[in-house]
């Protein structure tokens, strides 16, 4: 009897799939740990991997499918074993199909239609959304590298295509809109899990917000300094001084390093930050450990390498969960101040906006000084007023007084 393939629970909150694609075609011979398909889960693109050994008899679900966990994607055996229900696999190993034609839609329902991933736009393989990107700007997919895993083209590398034909002109100004007023892009699983996340956060947790202004002066000092002496291995950025601080400050109020369990509440005597990080289609929260026992330079470091593997969708499940508290930096982007939303069972979440030159009294004088706005999210059930206030003066004092942090 053929053993069957079916969708493994790639991490721990993967509650379905979607095979992005087959590595391994009908009639393949197969060891027990090839990689047969890459897999989709709701943090990053895996590989699902042979249990058994011998030929790949059939491919049960197309690539692009999505397949909730425990169901069945294929089968292995030996050829002409019988499979599951009944039917007989092939007796010797099948030659692989050749991909089907995939037309351009012409009405909104075609467009609607999940099609196979790596058919559309002449095999070019692209995200949902670096698709959508590419025919707003005009783009032709088949012209752009793609930086993402086996290639694929993604929202930043169309973001760096040139726009328009060879002309150089924007593809707007020569062509006239033609086609479906629409286009539905089913949910990417990433996007599906921090839709239901924010729903679990935003309705049940009663959250307040703290917000404090923080002098960054001495910390452009020190980086400065860093760089001067030291070159580029003496090189610290602003959210590396941010999440070391962080770090020590939440080592001296545990109460805002918790988390809530409904009939308990989970006092954390260790630190790990999760840092949210933007990827295609996304939003990922990568872990440093024992934060408050590391040094700048070697949080600058993880920091850096976990961002690369969260945007290439390759981080793995302990890289990306069990995070006691987190940290959203949107200062690159120019925000000033905005509010995060709490990632459960944390207790808490520090927005970060942008440091700028404001006016500020300095000695009875107004001079222009670096500043930058923090605002803390906190569980009321967790976290009371007074304790995150508590928790901002000291990170406030350790950022605007930074040799501390080294």
């Amino acid at each position: 009897m053929a053993t069957k393939i079916v969708m493994e629970a790639l991490s721990p909150t993967m509650e379905e799939g979607r095979l992005v694609e087959w590595k391994k075609n009908e009639g393949d011979a197969v060891k027990v740990g090839d990689v047969l398909a890459e897999v989709e889960t709701d943090k990053a693109v895996m590989e699902l991997v042979a249990r058994a050994a011998g030929t790949l008899l059939k491919q049960a679900v197309v690539a692009g499918t999505t397949v909730p966990v425990s169901n069945l994607v294929g089968w292995i055996g030996q050829p002409g074993e019988t499979l599951d229900g009944g039917a007989a696999a092939p007796a010797s190993p099948a030659a692989p199909k050749a991909a089907p034609a995939v037309s351009a839609p012409t009405t909104s329902a075609a467009a609607a239609a999940p099609v196979a991933a790596p058919l559309a736009e002449g095999r070019v393989k692209a995200s949902p959304l670096a698709r959508k990107l590419a025919a707003d700007r005009g783009v032709d997919l088949a012209r752009v590298a793609g930086t993402g895993p086996e290639g694929r083209v993604v929202k930043r590398d169309v973001e760096s295509a040139p726009v328009g034909g060879p002309s150089g002109k924007p593809a707007f100004a020569a062509q006239k809109k033609t086609g479906p007023a629409f286009i539905d892009t089913p949910l990417t699983q990433i996007r599906k899990t921090i839709a239901k996340r924010l729903v679990q956060s935003i309705g049940p947790i009663p959250t307040f917000y703290l917000t404090s202004e923080i002098d960054m002066e001495r910390a452009a000092d020190l980086r400065d300094q860093m760089k001067a002496v030291n070159g580029d291995q003496g090189k610290i950025s602003f959210n590396d001084l941010v999440v070391r601080a962080v770090g020590l400050s939440l080592a001296q109020h545990t109460a805002c390093n918790a988390w809530w369990q409904d009939d308990s509440i989970r006092y954390w005597n260790e630190v790990h930050i999760g840092m949210a990080v933007a990827v295609p289609d996304g939003l990922i929260t990568p872990v440093i450990r024992n934060a408050d026992q590391k040094s700048v330079f070697e949080i600058g470091t993880e920091s850096r390498a976990l961002a690369a593997k969260a945007r290439e969708r390759k981080l793995m499940p302990e890289e990306y969960t069990g995070s006691t508290f987190s940290i959203s930096n949107l200062g690159m982007f120019d925000i000033e101040h905005f509010t995060a939303v709490i990632n459960p069972p944390e207790a808490g979440i520090l927005a970060i906006g942008s440091i700028a030159p404001v006016p500020a009294v300095v000695n009875g004088v107004v001079v222009p000084r670096k500043r930058m706005r923090v605002t803390m999210s906190c569980d009321h059930r967790v976290i009371d007023g007074a304790t995150g206030a508590e928790f901002l003066k000291t990170l406030k004092l350790l950022l605007e007084n930074p040799a501390a942090l080294l």
